[in-house]
């Protein structure tokens, strides 16, 4: 796909996504993209309402912002990995309703040391900035790293990194939507290593303008964030170019 520079949106991204809207291959190809909601890789075992493409949308400021990061990442042989961008209000209301819902068999996976009833509101919020446009989850990963496949078995998330399945990003002491203290950006329980890892990740997306959310070493989100509308319209196929 041809690459387009952040002040150039075609027409058909423009009548695709509300104003202010981008999609980041179009600000920041380079960026890898795992959008876990989009499939079945993620805390519910299914693709989640709203996401009907695996595609990153931001408001253009967030957006930009990570390009500028990708930049420092880059410079160090390394690159962005985006896990989640825009969250529809939709895919909100459907993880209250997964934890709500009895039984699940993936609890070993993402949340090995609590019930599912404990996950709200502690972890899963019934409001999220995903929602404004201005959040993202990402990771580190070597810049020439493979795509990840996706996982099927129920690995601890807080395991090793060679217990927890085939990632091929850096290690970050837990895996990704990883639903335990372990998670924290700053917790004691991960090695020297692991909490070095986090920090340069870390300082990489503050020094691009974001802020990260102490519950999760992953989570960020850009100024302008907090007060801003939360929006509903579905992630679709990004247009041909």
């Amino acid at each position: 796909m041809l690459a387009l520079t952040s002040c150039c949106a075609t027409g058909a991204e423009a009548d695709k996504l509300p104003a202010g809207f981008v999609y980041l291959r179009d600000v920041a190809p380079s960026i890898a993209q795992d959008m876990r909601y989009a499939g079945p890789d993620n805390f519910t075992g299914k693709p989640v309402p709203g996401y009907d493409a695996a595609e990153c949308v931001l408001k253009r400021s967030a957006a930009e912002a990570l390009k500028r990061a990708q930049e420092k990442a880059q410079a160090l042989g390394l690159t962005l990995k985006v896990y989640d961008c825009y969250r529809p209000v939709r895919a909100v209301k459907a993880f209250l309703a997964w934890a709500a819902a009895p039984g699940d068999a993936r609890a070993q996976r993402y949340y090995p040391h609590l019930r599912k009833s404990q996950l709200v509101p502690g972890y899963i919020a019934p409001r999220s900035g995903h929602s404004t446009g201005f959040a993202a989850d990402l990771t580190l990963a070597p810049a020439n790293a493979a795509a990840e496949a996706p996982s099927t078995a129920d690995q601890d998330c807080t395991a090793p990194a060679a217990d927890r399945g085939p990632e091929t990003s850096l290690d970050m002491g837990t895996a990704f939507d990883c639903f335990d203290p372990k998670a924290n950006t700053a917790s004691p329980l991960v090695t020297p290593e692991q909490h070095k890892t986090r920090m340069l990740l870390k300082g990489i997306l503050e020094g691009a303008g974001f802020k990260n959310y102490p519950g999760e070493w992953w989570h960020f989100s850009y100024a302008g964030a907090n007060g801003t509308q939360a929006h509903d319209f579905p992630v679709e196929p990004r247009p041909a170019h």
